[in-house]
């Protein structure tokens, strides 16, 4: 027995309910364990024993109901992403045909199909939609049929298709029903313009799912393909990643990103490790410490003994944290498919019914009017505001959303983020600002401040990040002459300007060469230590002349988004890789009682999971790669507009601004438009439990009224029309 578990793009769904029937086929099978369909990334999971079955096998038992998979034992010339794109593309054509095809036959089937030749002209415009536009709805109800299975695409092919071919029979033989006392009325406007409606909520739909894998790639091309591979003489060599053994050692030059996991065996620099931390201070590496793949070596050059390569490193880690989380979600069970599973076998056994018990029944044209009940049942349980209810009302709470600055990938966000009621923020780049900037000075006295040059100076010749703040802050016109520049990693630095030595450093700098502090500047610095900012002090010779705060602030509208969302009932938690003190801090300014520090990728992911087996809703928000497995793992992910390009590809909403307060209001807006789609599907339901049974002729015994198929159409086309209205009607008041 040989157990493996893979994840396949899955190509050619069209609906959630397509992912249960590749879902239960794959399960059917031999030595097939488990199998988990995405819809929104259009991929399996699944675990097989590859001693009783294969990828080529199963891949034939999908291509059996009408589906393709991509699997490991076929070489594909074409990546999943580029097909993805070609199949995009191919929708899109479709769309823009249809659409473009449908406004005319809206206009002349309301106004001028009296016109001479309107039906011929109606006929042209209709045909292209039927057929090219709407060919896979066909082709995908046949697929269907032969495993007495029916979806949504079910009741557009036999709508649209009926609608399409009796409006056919009219246009050709008219006279059958003039001899008959009835007009030969046609459908094709209605045809077309279903077509196109449920056309342009696919091509959203894809547009959507499309960045479903790109968020992988882009952690994957965090590694470099190749490193310098240091050799036993000394001599460098540029070699494959893939090469790598451990115990061989690596040299990573100044601005090169580092490739695997391991420890310093010579040099010394400042790494950027805030892909793995989110912090954004760079942290100080010498000898014996240790480096992870995916960081960013800054200005110093590093030897590195590598311990993990490839698959073993921190960074793969992420990599397939992001992967299972995205793989395990269950698929997205869409209402409107999971009815239409009943709903379509159940109109059309009552639309043959209603046309065999007319024509059982005796009266005057019994098969006239049985073939006309059948057809206007058909008309009428069109899907068209069943497949408008949706798609609709997401459309507009997307496009309000837009406006607000708030960016939703994907409608499953949209809906679930109504029944949040737990949020985790993460610290560095969310709650705060992201980046150490200085917050406060303290002189000794005013004439000192003329040494603000000097302190220019010194910092902007260190490497040290925190440097970098206070030179940005000290900024001058042009910088002094520095002499005998010593820097002292982890103390601070020391150098002669303007003929005189300087200091500018932490405290055990100015231990070190017995410089005094005032007490005054030691009660200021002891002050805002305890808020956890970190202090710098800016000394000459003898004693020190100022302290500087250094902090990554909070953003403005931090404690307002936090009051907001506890006022909404939602529990908020921070997760930071910070130390302690500075987690407290910021969760005192922000109102935060739940709070921990210390915490790794790996752990954000397991409290968001810890959290959903408690039976929490779940929002995750977070702007770093660190982010992006606990942003998967959410029922919700929210990242923040100014983060990383991996986090917003990962995540179902983004904030442009990164203003927090808009995370609160992206929740009121998901009630909001949950609200919506329950309203829309309400109405789309009570029109077609009192329209089906009008149209078959329930009301004929009674006195004596027969829906007309026209007047079908025209509910048809009137319950679509209060669907859209309803949707934008509660998106144009402010949330």
């Amino acid at each position: 027995m040989s157990i493996t578990q893979q994840t396949w793009p899955v190509l050619d769904m069209s609906c959630a309910s397509c992912a249960v029937s590749v879902e239960s086929m794959l399960r059917a099978q031999p030595g097939v364990s488990a199998a988990a369909v995405n819809y929104a990334a259009a991929t399996v999971q699944i675990t097989y024993d590859t001693a009783i079955t294969n990828g080529l096998q199963l891949k034939q038992v999908i291509q059996g109901i009408g589906y393709d998979v991509l699997v490991p034992e076929q070489a594909q010339q074409t990546p999943p992403e580029v097909l993805h794109l070609i199949k995009y593309r191919q929708l899109q054509r479709k769309t823009i045909l249809s659409v473009v095809l449908a406004v005319p036959l809206i206009v002349i089937g309301m106004f001028f199909m009296n016109m001479p030749y309107g039906g011929y002209i109606t006929w042209a415009l209709a045909t292209p939609v039927i057929i090219m536009g709407g060919g896979q709805f066909f082709k995908n109800a046949l697929n269907q049929a032969r495993h007495w299975r029916a979806n949504m695409d079910t009741l557009v092919a036999v709508s649209t298709g009926v609608a399409y071919v009796f409006s056919v029979f009219n246009t050709l033989f008219p006279a059958f029903w003039h001899s008959r006392g009835q007009h030969a009325h046609t459908y094709f406007e209605a045809a077309g313009v279903i077509i196109a409606f449920i056309l342009l909520g696919k091509l959203l739909e894809e547009k959507a799912k499309g960045n479903a894998t790109a968020a992988i790639r882009k952690l994957m091309s965090l590694q470099p393909k190749q490193v310098t591979l240091v050799m036993p003489d000394g001599a460098h060599r540029q070699v494959p990643i893939e090469s790598l053994q451990p115990g061989q050692q690596i040299l990573v030059k100044p601005g090169e990103k580092i490739a695997i996991d391991g420890k310093v065996f010579s040099g010394g620099s400042y790494v950027d490790e805030s892909m793995l931390t989110g912090e954004p201070a760079a942290v100080a590496k010498k000898e014996g410490d240790s480096v992870f793949a995916g960081t960013l070596n800054q200005k110093g050059s590093l030897q590195v003994t590598t311990e993990q390569a490839g698959a073993g490193t921190v960074l793969a880690h992420i990599i397939a944290l992001v992967q299972h989380a995205q793989g395990s979600k269950a698929p997205v069970q869409k209402l409107v498919d999971k009815i239409a599973g009943v709903f379509v076998p159940v109109v059309m056994g009552l639309a043959v019914l209603s046309g065999m018990v007319w024509v059982l029944s005796g009266v005057d044209n019994a098969v006239t009017q049985g073939l006309l009940a059948t057809v206007t049942v058909l008309i009428i349980a069109c899907p068209c505001a069943l497949g408008l209810a949706t798609p609709t009302a997401i459309i507009a709470g997307v496009g309000r959303a837009a406006q607000a600055g708030i960016l939703i990938k994907d409608a499953e966000s949209l809906q679930l983020a109504a029944g949040i009621n737990a949020v985790v923020l993460d610290k560095t780049g969310t709650l705060t600002q992201g980046r150490p900037v200085v917050t406060n000075s303290w002189w000794a006295s005013e004439k000192d401040k003329e040494w603000l040059p000097v302190l220019y100076a010194l910092e902007q010749q260190s490497e040290h990040p925190l440097a970098e703040a206070v030179a940005t802050w000290a900024a001058q016109p042009a910088p002094l002459p520095v002499q005998q520049f010593q820097s002292f990693p982890g103390r601070g630095v020391c150098a002669i300007v303007a003929g005189k030595q300087w200091y500018a450093g932490n405290t055990e700098l100015l231990q070190q060469y017995h410089i005094a502090v005032p007490e005054a500047i030691a009660t200021k610095a002891t002050e805002w230590q305890a808020l956890a900012q970190t202090v710098i002090y800016f000394a000459g010779a003898t004693h020190a002349l100022a302290v500087i705060a250094i902090a990554d602030e909070v953003k403005p509208g931090s404690a307002k988004a936090v009051a907001q969302l506890q006022q909404q009932g939602i529990e908020v938690y921070m997760l930071t890789g910070d130390n302690a003190a500075t987690a407290q801090a910021v969760a005192n300014q922000t109102g935060i009682t739940h709070y921990k520090a210390g915490v790794m990728p790996g752990e954000k992911a397991a409290f968001v999971q810890q959290l959903k087996q408690q039976g929490r809703v779940v929002a995750m928000a977070g702007d770093g790669i660190n982010d992006s497995a606990a942003l998967a793992a959410a029922h919700v992910s929210i990242a923040m507009g100014k983060g990383s390009d991996i986090s917003m590809e990962v995540a179902g909403i983004t904030i442009v601004s990164s203003d927090l307060t808009r995370i609160p209001m992206a929740i009121r807006l998901s009630a909001r438009t949950s609200r919506t789609i329950r309203q829309n599907l309400l109405w789309a339901f009570i029109y077609n439990v009192i329209g089906i049974p009008v149209a078959a002729g329930v009301l004929y015994p009674v006195n004596g009224f027969l829906l007309n198929p026209m007047i079908a159409g025209a509910a048809m086309a009137l319950s679509s029309v209060s669907v859209v209205l309803n949707s934008l009607r509660n998106t144009r008041t402010g949330f």
